[in-house]
C-alpha cells in the first residue's frame, strides 16, 4: 500500500511538525505530539488511497516541493524547494502565540490511472485519464476524515488530537501549488466551498472553544 519513499516522506513529515508544533516543550510532549500527528498523516492518506483505488487509480505520497516562484515560465528554482519541510518550522516564529498552530499542509499526491482495470470496467481508453473532478474527490476523502477525527477526539476528550486535525485540515485547505485545496478547488468549487466553510467553523471552535 506504501512504498519506501512513501513512508520515509510521512515519517520526515512527522517528525517535523511535531518538533514544530512542540517547540520549546519538554521531550514528552514531543512524544505525544509525534503519535497523534502521526495518526492524523495515516488516517488522512488511508482515505486517500482507498478513494483513489475505487477511482480506478493509485496515488503516490510526497514531499510538497515548490518549483516556481513566479507566474512567469522562466521564474522557476534550480532545485525544488521543499517547502513541506521548511514551512512548519518557519510558520511557528509567526503563529507563535497560537497553541501548537502551525503549518501543518506538507504532504501532496500524485495520481495515475490503472487504465488496465479502467478499461475492464468502463471500456479499453473510456478512463485512461483522470479528470480535475475526480482528482479533487481524493484530496476531498483526506478531509473528510480529518473532520471526522476531529469531532470523535472532542468528544473523547482528546482536545489536543481533535485542534490538531482542525488545523490539518485547514491548511490542506488553503487553495494553492499542488495542495489538496488546490485540488478540490478546481475539481469543485461547490465542493471546496462547503468544505472550506466547515473548516472555519471547526477552525474558530479550534483556537477560542477546545
Amino acid at each position: 500500500m506504501l512504498n519506501k519513499k512513501e513512508i520515509l516522506a510521512i515519517a520526515i513529515t512527522a517528525i517535523i511538525l511535531a518538533f514544530s508544533i512542540s517547540l520549546m516543550e519538554n521531550s514528552k510532549i514531543f512524544f505525544q505530539t509525534l503519535l497523534a500527528v502521526s495518526l492524523i498523516l495515516i488516517i488522512n492518506i488511508s482515505a486517500k488511497k482507498i478513494t483513489s483505488f475505487y477511482l480506478d487509480s493509485q496515488i503516490e505520497i510526497k514531499l510538497w516541493e515548490i518549483t516556481r516562484y513566479g507566474f512567469k515560465p522562466h521564474r522557476c528554482f534550480k532545485k525544488p524547494f521543499p517547502a513541506g519541510a521548511f514551512f512548519p518550522i518557519i510558520s511557528k516564529i509567526f503563529f507563535f502565540p497560537l497553541k501548537n498552530f502551525v503549518w501543518m499542509a506538507s504532504l501532496v499526491f500524485d495520481v495515475k490511472p490503472k487504465i488496465y482495470r479502467a478499461a475492464k470496467r468502463h471500456g479499453f481508453y473510456s478512463f485512461s485519464e483522470m479528470t480535475e473532478y475526480h482528482i479533487g474527490l481524493i484530496a476531498t476523502s483526506g478531509i473528510l476524515v480529518n473532520l471526522l477525527f476531529s469531532i470523535l477526539g472532542y468528544f473523547f476528550n482528546f482536545p489536543e488530537f481533535a485542534r490538531l486535525n482542525i488545523y490539518f485540515a485547514f491548511f490542506n485547505m488553503i487553495p494553492i501549488s499542488n495542495l489538496d485545496g488546490n485540488k478540490i478547488f478546481f475539481g469543485n468549487l461547490v465542493i471546496w466551498s462547503f468544505l472550506a466553510s466547515i473548516v472555519l467553523l471547526g477552525l474558530f471552535f479550534a483556537i477560542f472553544i477546545i
